[in-house]
């Protein structure tokens, strides 16, 4: 079992930048996937991007492609989620989530089983 703890949210002006930290306790981190969602204010909650235990490239949402780069460190029990060129449409409060499941679809919020409390990220044009 683990417990994600999201850090690194605050107020940016569009076209900044903003990096989220989520550490992940527990001893076996390495066996989970990884990733980040997002719920804006009257929206559901989505897929951002997520990150397998090692080899193959990360997934990303469309509206994320080529601006939000996810990364782990298995040393340090840790997961980032590096944003570049922000939009006001990237405001929302973004989610960290781990899961050890096989098989499944990690685009999906139902497969994950353990989820960080959140942290709010906004984008001011």
């Amino acid at each position: 079992q683990v417990q994600p703890v999201e850090s690194g949210g605050g107020l940016v002006q569009a076209g900044g930048s903003l990096r989220l930290d989520c550490a992940v306790s527990g001893r076996t981190f390495a066996n989970y996937v990884m990733g980040w969602f997002r719920q804006a204010p009257g929206k559901e909650r989505e897929i951002v991007a997520y990150i397998g235990r090692s080899a193959g490239p990360p997934y990303y949402a469309d509206h994320v492609m080529g601006r939000f780069t996810i990364s782990r460190d298995n040393a340090k029990n840790m997961v980032y989620l590096q944003m570049n060129s922000l939009k006001p449409e990237d405001t929302a409060v973004y989610y960290c989530a781990a899961t050890p499941r096989y098989f499944v679809s990690y685009k999906e919020l139902g497969s994950y089983n353990y989820w960080g409390q959140g942290t709010q990220v906004t984008v001011s044009s």
